[in-house]
């Protein structure tokens, strides 16, 4: 079935109730709780973000965005798993083979990728496919997913692949979930409730059809000029849009923290003071900021490329640039938040807290890390044509 007709944040709202309820179990159990899952999927948002061949609305970056911040809105852990599961599903159903996609989309009516894209394997030619071997960590939304996409280097003769433009080939691999051996090694600060869990396989057939390269940006199935930009573009909206919710809801709390909230020896209230006013207003315009060049950045290159034009090497940096500047902008504004709130910030239980939490696990990602910018100013220095994890 085919999700038309409503918003990703419709879907989200749908959900508040439950994710707010289950946020404190999620915790508990390490990976998302039972009824979020089911959730996710009695709403349509599980597959929202698919081609229609997989029952997705194929949204706009702006739809993406505004789902996403949604999500970690209500709680991070919940919003990781928009940009884990969500993506890396969309990505699976669009780049995929026809037999592939048949084969994993046709096996289920409800079917679930978690995983990590990054080749930490090494998948040996062979007939029809490929002995794929290899160990993966902070593998998101593998604690529910029946899928687990794996990166890896393809090895021929023993030796690397490259593609026609002369870089080594990175590939990516969906793995039924019973082939994979899951080592856990999730116990971590925070995004605790995302069962994030380390796996491995060893010497496991994966057959060519259910392959598909790492940078393709020819889908086989959506028309979105979305699946025409790629998962690392999709990737770094995710990335921002996440940010941009976790921030959001530490700066609704502390607004309502310091409404009610009188320090000792206070006679008014802590959004009284000068220093909370100052504070307050500054990292609420820094993060409106962040937000528009996100907003501005990613569809002023999905509206390029849904023209017509090439997706450049300046395009995926400005993208690349946007959403690790808003991570980070994101970052200060958890800080400050944090201070101000004063005692109550370190007090268990609430999203306030867990927010802190999650805001600082996640922004430890390397997919927004200094590398990010070193690479986009090499981009528009003019000191190299491309960098293709961009």
């Amino acid at each position: 079935m085919t999700v038309t007709g409503e918003q990703g944040t419709d879907l989200v709202a749908a959900m508040a109730d439950v994710v707010t309820a289950e946020a404190g179990p999620s915790e508990a159990a390490r990976t998302l709780s039972a009824p979020i899952v089911e959730g996710m999927w009695a709403t349509g948002l599980m597959r929202f973000m698919n081609p229609a061949e997989a029952g997705g609305s194929e949204p706009t970056f702006a739809e993406m965005i505004d789902t996403w911040q949604r999500m970690a809105w209500l709680d991070g852990s919940f919003g990781w798993i928009g940009i884990a599961n969500l993506p890396s599903s969309a990505a699976v159903a669009a780049y995929l083979p026809d037999e592939g996609f048949r084969e994993v989309f046709g096996s289920a009516d409800r079917v679930t990728m978690g995983g990590q894209f990054a080749p930490n394997g090494q998948g040996v030619r062979v007939d029809g496919g490929y002995r794929l071997t290899g160990s993966w960590q902070f593998g998101s939304g593998t604690g529910h997913s029946q899928f687990v996409c794996a990166g890896f280097l393809p090895i021929v003769d023993d030796g690397f692949v490259f593609d026609p433009d002369g870089q080594i080939q990175l590939l990516a691999a969906v793995l039924p979930r019973d082939e994979v051996t899951f080592t856990d090694g999730w116990h971590v600060q925070g995004l605790k409730g995302t069962g994030s869990y380390d796996y491995g396989v060893t010497d496991v057939f994966v057959p060519e059809h259910r392959v598909f390269n790492l940078f393709v940006r020819q889908p086989h199935r959506g028309s979105s000029p979305a699946f025409r930009m790629g998962l690392m573009a999709i990737t770094a909206a995710g990335h921002a849009a996440w940010a941009l919710g976790v921030a959001e809801s530490m700066l609704d709390d502390v607004r309502d923290i310091a409404l009610a909230k009188v320090r000792m020896g206070d006679m008014e209230t802590l959004a009284h003071k000068p220093s909370f006013q100052r504070g307050y207003a500054h990292h609420l315009a820094m993060w409106r900021a962040a937000r528009l060049l996100v907003v501005d950045t990613f569809t002023r290159v999905e509206a390029a490329v849904g023209a017509g034009e090439p997706l450049t090497a300046s395009h995926r940096a400005d993208m690349r640039m946007a959403a690790t500047y808003a991570t980070e902008a994101c970052r200060e504004v958890a800080q400050w938040a944090h201070l101000a709130a004063g005692t109550t910030a370190i007090r268990e239980g609430s999203r306030f807290e867990r927010a802190f939490r999650d805001l600082y696990t996640g922004t430890q990602h390397a997919f927004i890390s200094e590398k990010t910018y070193l690479e986009s100013a090499q981009v528009a220095l003019g000191l190299v044509e491309d960098h293709r994890g961009l």
